[in-house]
This record gives C-alpha cells, sequence and structure tokens, in this order.
C-alpha cells in the first residue's frame, strides 16, 4: 500500500543537500544587505535645491490679490480701491514679445490656416482685417471668434500678450 515515491523528498544526493542548506543561509542575508543598502543610502542631493531661496521660490503662491489702501498695495503702486490681483509669473511674460506669446500659443493655427484662421504672413487674408484696426483685432483674439478659442486657447495670457501676439502678426502681414 505504501508507495516509496509519496515520501520520497526533492533533495537525493548530499549534494543537493549542501547546496539547499548554503542557499537557504546565503538567500536571506542578501536580501537583509540590499535591504539595510536601500535604507541607508540616501541620494545625494543638490546643495543648491535645499536652499530655503530655492524651496521658497518653487513653492510660492500662483497669484495673490492686493487690496488698495495695504502696506502691499503701496508696494505694487496700487492707486485705486478695487483689489487688484498679481501674478508674478505674469509680470515676466508680460515683457515677453509678440513673437514669444505667437510661437507659444498662436503659431499651431495660424501658421498653417487651421479651420478659416489667416495664415501668419498671408497680406490677403489679413488686409481686410488690418482695416478694422488693431484694437479690434486685439479684442476678437482676447474673446474669441469662430473656431479660436478665447487668448488663442491659453487663458493666462494678459491682454497685452494678447495684443503683442497680434501685432507681431500684424506685422507680418504687412
Amino acid at each position: 500500500m505504501s508507495d516509496p515515491e509519496i515520501h520520497s523528498s526533492f533533495i537525493r544526493s548530499p549534494k543537493q543537500l549542501v547546496i539547499t542548506v548554503v542557499l537557504s543561509f546565503l538567500i536571506p542575508i542578501i536580501g537583509i544587505v540590499l535591504l539595510v543598502q536601500l535604507v541607508v543610502q540616501r541620494p545625494s542631493a543638490d546643495p543648491v535645491a535645499l536652499k530655503s531661496d530655492a524651496i521658497a521660490a518653487r513653492i510660492q503662491p500662483v497669484g495673490r490679490v492686493v487690496l488698495a489702501g495695504t502696506p502691499a498695495a503701496m508696494k505694487e503702486g496700487v492707486a485705486s480701491s478695487a483689489p487688484m490681483v498679481t501674478r508674478p509669473a505674469a509680470k515676466a511674460a508680460a515683457s515677453a514679445d509678440g513673437k514669444a506669446v505667437y510661437n507659444s500659443a498662436c503659431v499651431a493655427c495660424h501658421a498653417a490656416g487651421v479651420a478659416g484662421a489667416p495664415k501668419t504672413g498671408d497680406k490677403a487674408a489679413w488686409a481686410a482685417r488690418l482695416k478694422a484696426g488693431l484694437d479690434a483685432l486685439a479684442k476678437t483674439a482676447i474673446s474669441g471668434k469662430g473656431a479660436m478659442p478665447p487668448r488663442g486657447g491659453n487663458a493666462s495670457l494678459s491682454d497685452a500678450e494678447v495684443r503683442a501676439a497680434v501685432e507681431f502678426m500684424a506685422g507680418q502681414s504687412k
């Protein structure tokens, strides 16, 4: 009734027994050493990135509200009583020329004439639009028209940046 195969083990020779015993000790030891290395070894961080100024620059708020009559408003030069929203990133972007704004938001449609957009440099397509004036073109670009979304699809652009892009495209098409 008893079959010798049922009660046999996987280790059939002394060599297999020695290998099994050695590996049963080595594998856990190697695993523990690797885990200790992982915990103890810290990645070398850039010391400049850990300075408080660099951290503050990375986590600064996108914008802030400045009320007239407060010390912050005096520093910003706000004279009216209406609240003013300032955007630190927008100050730098406001100084960007129209070409940079065009390349970031407008070129996708106006370079190829997508959905009826007048191609930049196409004098005939821009002639009728330029007759309306730059103010009307800028207002249309800010509010959107037809397939063109407001501000060319980039809601973070200021009115001045949109106008600079319009002036750039108009200048290329005269």
